[in-house]
């Protein structure tokens, strides 16, 4: 297994890069399920959010990537049942990615509630609104 940085999957994802994108191709295409790529959910917050401000993609185009990757033989993604859960959230309408997968990698840990000033969080990303 071989850890992915972020800037590989955005320049195999968007291919703008003539240098770095078929490099990141090359590398993602020879990867297997004996020998698969390694995401981290930093690297899924951070390609969320590069892929929605820098090549201004929509939530529901990021959504669609990463739940390809999420079911791809050749990438490990952390803690994927978690992403899974958070895009699921996320795709019911008005949460940010980021507050569905913090509410959904705190429940993964045994966390009774995820507690968060953010009034959008609390009515969309199920975390708990402190007063």
């Amino acid at each position: 297994m071989i850890g992915l940085d972020t800037n590989v999957l955005v320049r195999y994802i968007m291919q703008d890069d003539p240098k770095q994108s078929p490099k990141a191709t090359r590398l993602i295409e020879s990867l297997d399920s004996d020998n698969p790529g390694y995401i981290t959910l930093v690297s899924v917050v951070e390609l969320y959010w590069v892929l929605t401000s820098s090549y201004e993609l929509t939530g529901p185009q990021v959504a669609k990537a990463l739940e390809v990757m999420l079911r791809s033989k050749q990438l490990w993604v952390e803690r994927a049942d978690q992403v899974m859960r958070a895009l699921r959230v996320f795709g019911q309408g008005k949460a940010d990615f980021s507050d569905c997968l913090i509410e959904r990698a705190a429940s993964g840990a045994g966390c009774a509630q995820t507690m968060t000033f953010d009034v959008g969080a609390s009515k969309h990303a199920g975390m708990t609104l402190m007063a």
